[in-house]
């Protein structure tokens, strides 16, 4: 059974938590959209949280306070930093609460989550919204970001393998930034999987996409997994070079990421991507292929058949 109730947490009076007999979710209303906190009942949260941001509202600037947020790519300043450190509308829905941000004066778009909890077990569902308050039509891709604790590692599937003789084109892609650097020690470039490890002594950050045809990436941290599952389209067209996950990582956490199809949308007109997500315990941090397949995939699977 899902449980709906307003708290204070971090120095925010205005905090709503939804949770069932085995995780709970911490969503903010005195500025957000953001969910703050996803992590096992008594258990450590799976987000980072900003210790010096914990609490503050207001301010012109885009601050990181963690958690989940939801942005809209292609990534351009100053259209993607609008700030969101603003109260957001809150409404209960059945079995969570969906949250809504005032439009953005920068770029016209408002933000808006419908953040679900199943009645038990870890499965959250997130439908993201991107509302065009404009009277024009803006070209756009939902994106949704959770920025993850430090300490685990990121985990992106590779495109489907096969011989020489039958795949004679390409069957994925890979898209890098100016500060990439395939030859740091915190990437596991595997033949089956990409590895990203979160470094708090890391000096320089990371980043990478890829279009992910399995329609899921993964974080491992201390013996748990948090698993995103999405819904790629390959006939649409993605941002960031055609890319549908994006790991990037600095010396204090890491963000798994993904995106939706790049799309024009219409005067008053929305679009949306569904995320799910599931936690699980017990888990080891992998560290190659062969870890990955034989800790990562079953819990996989098993979201994915549950």
């Amino acid at each position: 059974m899902v449980s709906v109730e307003k708290i204070s947490y971090g120095g925010w009076s205005n905090v709503y938590r939804v949770s069932n007999d085995t995780v709970e979710l911490l969503v903010t209303a005195d500025v957000g959209p953001r969910i703050i906190r996803y992590g096992f009942i008594g258990g450590d949260n799976e987000f980072y949280e900003a210790p010096h941001l914990l609490g503050k509202t207001g301010g012109e600037d885009w601050v990181n306070y963690g958690g989940h947020r939801l942005w809209h790519a292609p990534e351009q300043r100053p259209r993607t930093y609008a700030p969101d450190n603003d109260i957001v509308g809150v409404g209960e829905i059945y079995n969570g609460i969906i949250v809504t941000q005032a439009t953005e004066s920068i770029s016209g778009i408002q933000k808006e989550m419908e953040i679900t909890l199943a009645d038990s077990g870890s499965q959250v569902n997130i439908l993201h919204r991107l509302r065009n308050q404009n009277a024009w039509a803006v070209e756009l891709a939902p994106w949704a970001i959770s920025v993850m604790a430090a300490g685990g590692v990121g985990i992106i599937p590779q495109p489907m393998k096969g011989s020489h003789e039958d795949f004679l084109q390409p069957v994925g892609n890979l898209a890098f930034w100016a500060y990439t650097n395939m030859a740091d020690p915190r990437w596991t470039w595997g033949d089956q999987y990409i590895l990203l490890r979160q470094d708090i002594n890391a000096t320089v950050p990371q980043k990478v996409g890829a279009y992910v045809q399995q329609g899921w990436t993964a974080y491992a941290r201390h013996n748990h997994l948090f698993v995103k599952r999405y819904y790629p389209n390959q006939q649409a067209i993605y941002p960031d070079k055609g890319v549908s996950v994006e790991i990037f990582t600095n010396k204090v956490m890491l963000e798994v990421e993904t995106l939706g199809p790049l799309a024009p949308v219409s005067a008053g007109g929305w679009v949306e991507h569904f995320e799910h997500w599931h936690l699980f315990d017990g888990v080891p941090m992998p560290t190659n292929d062969a870890d990955v397949a034989t800790h990562i995939l079953p819990k996989v699977e098993a979201a994915q058949n549950g």
